[in-house]
C-alpha cells in the first residue's frame, strides 16, 4: 500500500536575501499526520522554510507545494484562502497585548468566518479547554506566565481546525515544566485532531521526543533527515556538531575575518 501524498513539498526551492543566498536546490517532503521537525545551525533557513510555506516569501526557483498547489503561483484570494487552512505558533506567542485571552483565540474565528458570537464563545472555551486554559478566558496576555501565553497561542493556532500547524521555536525560554507541557500538547493535538505539524526548535531532547521526522538543514540543503534515530546515527559532520553541541566544525566559531596580522597592521 502507497503512502499518501505529503501535504507539503519543497522542489528544488533556491531562495536568498540580497547577495545572501539561504537555500539552495532545496528538496523536502513533509508527511501528512506526522510532526515533521525542522533543526539546524542558526541562520540555516528554518523559519525561511515557514515563511515560503506560508507564502510570505517565495521561492526564486524551484516549487513549494501546498496540497498540491504551488504556493509562488498564488494570487491574494488563493493565498488567503490557503492560510485558512494553516495555523502559526509564532516565537514567544506573539499574542495581542490589548485582547483578552478569549478574544486573542477568537481573533481567526471573527476575521475568517461569519460564525455568530455564541458560537465563536463556545469553539474559543473548547479550544482553551483543550489546552488547560479555559479559566484563563478573561485575563489580558500580560496576566499570564510565558508558558501559559505559548498555550493561549497555540490555542489561537488551532481555532480555524486547520490541516498545517507550524510552530517556530514553541519551546524557546520556557522552563523545564512548561517546556514538557508545550510538547505534549503538541503530540496529543497533531495526534488527536489528524493534523500535520512542522517544528523548528533548536531544543534536541525534547523535539527527538516529540518529532516522528526531523529534517537538519544545512549549507542550503538537507544534511540529514529520517526518524530521530536515523539522524543521531548521521555521519554527517554538521549534523555530529549540532547534535553532540560541538563548538568547533563545518559551523565555525569565529565569523569570517581578516587575518590577526592585516587587523593588528603585523603585531601579533
Amino acid at each position: 500500500m502507497s503512502s499518501p501524498a505529503p501535504l507539503v513539498e519543497l522542489r528544488n526551492v533556491t531562495f536568498g536575501y540580497g547577495d545572501r543566498t539561504i537555500l539552495r536546490d532545496l528538496s523536502l517532503q513533509v508527511p501528512r499526520g506526522k510532526i515533521t521537525a525542522l533543526m539546524g545551525a542558526s541562520g540555516g533557513g528554518k523559519t525561511t522554510v515557514l515563511r515560503l510555506i506560508g507564502g510570505q516569501q517565495r521561492a526564486q526557483q524551484g516549487q513549494v507545494l501546498v496540497a498540491g498547489q504551488d504556493v509562488g503561483q498564488m494570487n491574494a484570494q488563493q493565498l488567503y484562502a490557503m492560510r485558512r487552512r494553516m495555523g502559526m505558533l509564532f516565537q514567544f506567542g506573539a499574542l495581542f497585548t490589548d485582547m483578552s485571552v478569549l478574544d486573542n483565540v477568537a481573533f481567526p474565528l471573527r476575521e475568517h468566518t461569519d460564525l455568530p458570537e455564541d458560537m465563536v464563545r463556545d469553539i474559543v472555551l473548547m479550544k482553551l479547554h483543550a489546552v488547560g486554559l479555559r479559566g484563563a478566558r478573561d485575563l489580558m496576555p500580560s496576566q499570564v506566565s510565558g508558558g501559559m501565553a505559548r498555550r493561549v497561542a497555540l490555542a489561537r493556532a488551532i481555532a480555524l481546525d486547520p490541516d498545517l500547524v507550524m510552530y517556530d521555536e514553541p519551546f524557546a525560554g520556557l522552563d523545564p515544566i512548561s517546556l514538557g507541557t508545550a510538547a505534549r500538547l503538541i503530540r496529543t493535538l497533531n495526534d488527536t485532531l489528524g493534523l500535520t505539524s512542522i517544528l523548528v526548535s533548536h531544543d534536541l531532547e525534547e523535539t527527538f521526543h516529540v518529532a516522528d521526522h526531523v529534517v537538519i538543514l544545512g549549507a542550503g540543503g538537507v544534511a540529514a533527515q529520517g526518524t530521530p534515530d536515523e539522524v543521531r546515527q548521521s555521519t554527517d559532520p554538521l549534523v555530529q556538531q549540532f547534535i553532540h553541541a560541538r563548538p568547533q566544525g563545518p559551523v565555525p566559531f569565529h565569523y569570517p575575518a581578516p587575518s590577526l596580522e592585516q587587523d593588528f597592521g603585523g603585531q601579533v
